[in-house]
């Protein structure tokens, strides 16, 4: 019956494409509307002006009372707007692209200009890679969904985008971690419509950031901001980088309708205004597992054995009201499940998912959701109140097997579930033109139930490493404040605190940035923050025995901190090309490291998929990460744009040891390219895409198999004393996507092939002990893998 059903998707798709294709040549044209609102207090501009560039005759038009305009009936294909208002800093939007498919709803933001002029400010900042959060003066870059959606072998993940950017290293084709200057990607916070959240990924384990397939769905996401070093003072339990995602609103005026299908899998979504005053909107989206529906009507997903089973849903909710204000309500939850059994693997062979010697059954869940309040108290003041819980849980069992006959036999087991309460309140307040602030604090009540033992057979019986269901509480505060002494000048202060209620452990964190424009095309950016975050949850638990006694030996651990310092350069050749330079240290310290003498730190942690089950950890290991990165980009104009990266860095740690090593995510060096070029196709109506992107990054250092060793006990040991002293060979990849977009009569085609390391390299994934053919094998990545994609929208 499935395969009845896909069968038909799929010829639908086909039909329904090139069905409409005698509307192509008639004249197409769509609405573009928005809210323009001061970038501080978020109160509406009426009268702000919007014009369409080279339009003629010139099409324009001013916002409402309510800060809201349209534009009706704009043709489709690309336009670039201005957008004015008098006493602000005037911005402009280049190549924005309309489709007959959907209306571009644009939420806009104006700077208030330092020098009160009585005239429009004609100085235009606005660059589609500046942060949406002002505060953010280092270290940070925009996106929008356009990027996700256009960048080869991002697979519409916003995670695999970012690993194009500098700074950030994957090099990982199963999972979509994201390696932010060598610390581990265990040090990144997710941020949603201001709310923190847990990893948001399918089969992603507690306690780790990354995972295959994402949960979040870029067809939802507004304008965000990525950051990789020294962030604002609002953001808090990181030490690595900040991915601060938003939700854009549903279209208000209009019900619209999306329907794809990808890699990400079989997805359906509307959204549309709620009642009939305006205003009120909502959006919802489902998405079900291509790879395991490609696996029921027989066709290979390319994952081997292991088929990876995945649904998720996302929605939001936005009601203003005249007395109340403004309320939001935002929901996303996933759940999946996959088996990879060594025991229907060849012995003799590898795969890149599954191993030979165990059988492995994960499944995960996750869920958020988020309630906020906007009160405007006045002009230049707003408060924002939001409640939220999210939900996480893996498990596992994973049974060893037998090298004479592959009998499985037990050996771990696992529950981990997490829920976090959390109640937070912000307040913004602008004094004037020079001077605002932001301050807040939050509230996170953390009940966890922690379970897991692992088998001995010489007691046939299973021994509890974590037993343990609780609450506990992490409180977080800050206050930061933005002073524009000039035009050229501009600084932020401020400061984090946060305290973890289980143990008492606290830390103040203070945060400055500095911006100074020093023409219209060079300006130099200073940064400093000190940022600490816990440790992974089920660390905290891990029982032992000692004489017969279970105790928890990490329960005391305090933060992980980290020092981070930053100087940049940035050179605006023209309004769409830019060349950005930032030169970084960071030092760590308070690491979780062992005890007595051994090479362990808990800054390697997140190199593997779950979290290191390792006692009697204390305070006292070291790190640090320097490095330089370069960043050469044009933006979408002129039917191209082009992304060069370049990052050279160092990430070493010290042990209880006190040796120097390399860390598992020091990978040396990271270059990217891309490319993209659109090509009309006899009409505005029908647009052809090219685009490719190559990345050459260094191995990673790894701790070398004791062979010997591994004979002798039958399964993988390794050489600790020379951890991460192995070198892997350095990774090359080349994407090439080839789309074609479509527009016809309130319909929009788009046919996508993403072809993923289009040269076929074998790039190396691990060295593994293979225990049945008693050597040392090799697990390569994935190699040619094309991933076709189509999307309506209507």
């Amino acid at each position: 019956m499935r395969k009845i059903i896909i069968t038909t998707i799929l010829s639908m798709t086909i039909f329904i494409g090139f069905g409409q294709d005698e509307n192509t040549e008639a004249e197409l044209s769509q609405n573009v509307r928005g809210t323009i609102v001061d970038k501080v207090t978020q109160s509406p501009l009426p009268g702000a002006s919007i014009k369409i560039i080279d339009s003629d005759p010139l099409i324009g038009t001013t916002t409402n009372v309510n800060g809201q305009f349209l534009l009706k009936d704009i043709a489709i294909g690309r336009i670039s707007l201005k957008v004015s208002y008098i006493g602000y800093e005037s911005i402009f939007i280049n190549q924005l692209q309309v489709t007959s498919g959907k209306e571009v709803v644009l939420d806009l933001e104006l700077q208030e200009s330092i020098e009160q002029l009585s005239e429009v400010t004609v100085k235009a900042k606005q660059n589609p890679q500046n942060a949406s959060n002002d505060l953010a003066l280092v270290s940070a870059r925009g996106f929008d969904m356009e990027e996700t959606n256009r960048y080869a072998g991002a697979r519409n993940d916003p995670a695999r985008m970012a690993q194009n950017f500098a700074g950030v290293s994957g090099a990982n084709d199963s999972r979509n971690d994201i390696i932010i200057r060598g610390n581990s990607p265990s040090g990144v916070l997710w941020r949603l419509e201001g709310i923190d959240i847990p990893n948001p990924n399918h089969f992603g384990a507690l306690g780790t950031t990354g995972g295959p397939v994402s949960i979040l769905n870029n067809n939802l996401l507004a304008k965000s901001d990525f950051m990789t070093s020294a962030f604002p003072a609002e953001y808090g339990n990181a030490t690595a980088g900040v991915f601060d995602l938003k939700m854009r609103k549903g279209n208000s005026f209009k019900r619209e309708h999306i329907f794809q299908v990808g890699f990400n899998g079989f997805e359906l979504g509307t959204e549309g205004p709620i009642g009939k005053e305006g205003g009120a909107s909502y959006l919802l989206n489902y998405r079900y597992s291509t790879l395991a529906l490609m696996d029921d009507v027989g066709l290979s997903p390319g994952t081997g054995n292991a088929v990876p089973f995945y649904q998720d849903f996302s929605a939001k909710v936005d009601v203003p009201t005249e007395k109340l204000g403004k309320f939001s309500l935002f929901a996303i939850a996933g759940k999946s499940n996959i088996d990879l059994l060594g025991s229907e693997t060849d012995s003799t062979e590898t795969d890149l998912y599954s191993e030979v010697s165990q059988n492995i059954y994960n499944s995960a869940k996750m869920g958020v959701v988020g309630l906020s309040n906007t009160q405007y108290y006045n002009e230049d003041a707003y408060g924002i109140i939001s409640l939220s819980a999210d939900y996480t849980y893996t498990g596992n069992i994973v049974d060893s097997l037998s090298t004479e006959n592959r009998n499985p036999q037990p050996f771990y087991r696992s529950n981990y579930g997490l829920t976090k309460y959390r109640a937070q309140y912000h307040f913004h307040q602008k004094i004037n033109a020079k001077n605002n602030y932001v301050a807040g604090f939050n509230y996170d009540v953390l009940s966890f139930n922690l379970q897991d033992s692992i088998y001995r057979a010489a007691s046939d019986d299973f021994r509890e490493l974590r037993d343990e269901q609780g609450v506990s509480g992490l409180a977080q505060g800050f206050f930061q404040w933005q002073l524009r002494l000039s035009e050229k000048l501009e600084a932020t202060a401020g400061l984090h605190y946060q305290y973890f209620a289980f143990n008492g452990a606290q830390q103040l964190e203070p945060r400055l940035g500095v911006n100074y424009q020093m023409n219209n095309r060079n300006s130099l950016k200073l940064g400093y923050g000190l940022h600490s975050q816990l440790q992974a949850m089920p660390i905290y638990f891990l029982e032992s025995e000692r004489n017969g006694d279970k105790i928890r030996t990490n329960e005391n651990l305090d933060f992980t901190k980290s020092h981070h310092f930053v100087a940049g350069f940035n050179h605006q050749f023209n309004k769409n090309f830019k060349l950005r330079t930032e030169a970084y240290y960071q030092h760590l310290y308070d690491v979780a490291v062992e005890r007595n003498s051994s090479s362990f730190s808990m800054l390697n942690a997140g190199a593997d998929f779950g979290v290191p089950d390792v006692d009697s950890l204390v305070n006292t290991g070291i790190g640090h990460n320097y490095g330089l990165e370069l960043t050469l980009e044009k933006s979408f104009s002129n039917n191209y744009y082009f992304l060069v990266t370049a990052s050279i860095f160092e990430s070493k740690y010290q042990g209880s040891d006190e040796e120097w090593r390399n860390t598992a995510f020091n990978s040396e060096y990271v270059f990217n390219g891309l490319f993209g070029r659109e090509f009309e196709l006899g009409s505005k109506n029908r647009v052809l895409a090219l685009d490719i992107k190559s990345t050459y990054a260094g191995g990673q250092y790894v701790t070398p198999i004791d062979l010997a060793a591994s004979r002798q006990a039958k399964e993988a040991v390794y050489d600790t004393k020379n951890a991460y002293s192995m070198k892997n060979p350095d990774y090359f990849r080349t994407d090439f996507k080839i789309s074609f977009r479509m527009n016809s009569k309130q319909l929009t085609h788009e046919w996508a092939l993403d072809i993923q390391n289009v040269f076929n390299t074998q790039n190396l994934f691990r060295r593994i002990y293979n225990p049945v053919t008693e050597e040392i094998v090799r697990n390569n990545q994935l190699g040619i893998y094309p991933i076709p994609q189509y999307r309506l929208t209507f």
